[in-house]
């Protein structure tokens, strides 16, 4: 046995056995996971490629794993689609892209080489299992300026040529994404700064604070709707009219910030910004959020659920990092993008559950809250309060607030017990049903009030820190929680 499988053997042994580790999202088998990448649905079946170091739980030398999965729940393990080469890429494959290039599928990802990332290009097998990386980037140097960072991509068809955005910033300025167009997704032309926004005074405390790099940068047209069903979505159409949303990042010095998305209108060159909002509550816990439209019309919605416990604890795990559940995403008639998890993931409800108690449940509570009033929701509580997260919905001054109050969520000092908090836009006035979903997975918990989402991570240290229940002083009109089953694959292995 070599030292790589004893490596390997014992990363998924400590992976299996940590109680923190979720049983329904996606994680890597074991080591480290971070951003998705080239999500999509091919011929029926959906693709999900992620950062990954499969030799350890830290960020290094960055593989892209590949899962696949026919309901957007069961996933499986694919073989490894691209590893550190030799060239513009020897030192990790970076965040991307898959598009079909006239039916060869096709990777655009940044290669990382030193501290410099250029945009790459590997074509694949038309099964997706199979790619090879040309020798040499596409782009080989960032445009001129004192630029704080370039890479990750969108990619997609525009008036018969290819349009690609790469992320950017441009120091003492602002974050930016670059506009390239080509014929053949070799050779790139420069077209400009499709949009910046100035940063100002860095505030790294502040959730809306755009950045000075925007990271994980995503462009696509969508149009207002009751939901997700009605809602339209598109690839970008600078001739359309349409309003578009630019997802990104917000990135500041190595500090991964909070995803926001920008709306406003493309006329093929340029989005002008009309309204910045954010795109989860939970800021990092939901990072480097991509897109995709399904085979059903629906915007797709992945990300990043980083972690909040220090590295070595992490090293100990023998895991790192989660993917938040899948999302659909829309836009309302009041302009406001909201969200929630795909109706596919139901399968997984068990029975409705008398007595509120487990690490895994999905819980719906619909209820009036009046001015200066509130909802609390204690989930992974102990049975004398020692250990609660608390999801909150509170009214003041007319206004719906959603916090995620962590404080007691763990007794182990070490791990982020910050309360998250934002605004719930929305049109249900003081006397209408408000309606709040909680997604509970071990040491993931995920909010969802009238389509605004929170996503968190938390770590209960006591074995008992199983109990759900309602306070607040809100009318409690329905309530009801189901048990979720696990849904990972059996017998996984580490694949390098």
């Amino acid at each position: 046995m070599t030292d790589t499988t004893l490596r390997a053997d014992a990363l998924l042994e400590a992976a299996r056995a940590d109680r923190l580790r979720p049983t329904f999202h996606v994680t890597a088998p074991a080591g480290w996971l971070n951003d998705p990448n080239g999500v999509a649905q091919v011929a029926g079946t959906h693709h999900l490629f992620y950062q990954h170091n499969p030799d350890g739980a830290v960020h290094h030398r960055i593989h892209w794993a590949h899962a696949v999965s026919d309901d957007l729940v069961h996933w499986r393990d694919a073989p490894i689609a691209l590893r550190p080469g030799d060239g513009a890429d020897d030192d990790g494959c970076w965040s991307g892209v898959l598009v079909d290039d006239d039916g060869t599928p096709t990777i655009v990802y940044s290669g990382r080489s030193g501290t410099q990332e250029l945009p790459c290009v590997a074509v694949g097998s038309a099964d997706l299992e199979r790619w090879t990386p040309l020798p040499q980037p596409v782009i080989t140097a960032p445009p001129a300026g004192d630029l704080t960072a370039y890479r990750d991509h969108c990619v997609w068809r525009e008036g018969g040529t290819w349009r690609q955005l790469v992320g950017s910033g441009v120091r003492g300025e602002g974050g930016c994404a670059f506009l390239y167009e080509s014929d053949d997704l070799r050779d790139w032309r420069l077209l400009g700064s499709l949009a910046t926004l100035p940063a100002g005074i860095p505030d790294l405390d502040d959730p809306d604070w755009t950045g000075t790099m925007w990271e994980c940068v995503d462009l696509f047209r969508l149009l207002p709707g009751d939901d997700a069903g009605t809602a339209a979505t598109g690839a970008p159409d600078g001739t359309s009219g349409d309003l578009h949303a630019l997802v990104f990042s917000a990135w500041h010095e190595g500090a991964t910030l909070q995803p926001l998305v920008a709306l406003g209108r493309y006329d093929g060159a340029h989005l002008r910004i009309e309204r910045v909002q954010r795109l989860d509550l939970g800021r990092r816990h939901a990072y480097a959020p991509q897109t995709y439209r399904d085979e059903a019309g629906r915007r797709i919605l992945w990300s990043w659920m980083q972690e909040g416990r220090t590295d070595e604890a992490m090293q100990e795990a023998g895991w790192s990092g989660a993917m938040a559940l899948p999302r659909t995403l829309w836009l309302d008639h009041d302009g406001i993008v909201r969200q929630e998890p795909v109706p596919e993931l139901a399968v997984l409800r068990g029975e409705p559950l008398a007595d509120w108690s487990g690490d895994a449940l999905d819980v719906e509570v619909d209820a009036v809250v009046g001015e200066g009033e509130r909802l609390a929701l204690d989930v992974l509580a102990t049975d004398d309060g020692a250990e609660a997260t608390t999801v909150v919905v509170e009214r003041v001054d007319g206004a719906l607030r959603l916090i995620l109050d962590r404080s007691r969520a763990s007794a182990d000092a070490t791990t982020d017990r910050s309360t998250l908090r934002g605004p719930v836009p929305t049109r249900a006035g003081d006397g209408d049903v408000v309606r709040l979903r909680v997604v509970v997975d071990r040491s993931s918990v995920e909010a969802f009030c009238e389509g605004i989402a929170l996503t968190a991570r938390v770590y209960p240290t006591r074995t008992d820190a199983t109990r759900a229940r309602i306070g607040g002083d809100a009318s409690v009109a329905r309530a009801i929680a189901w048990p979720m089953a696990g849904a990972e694959q059996p017998e996984r292995e580490l694949r390098r």
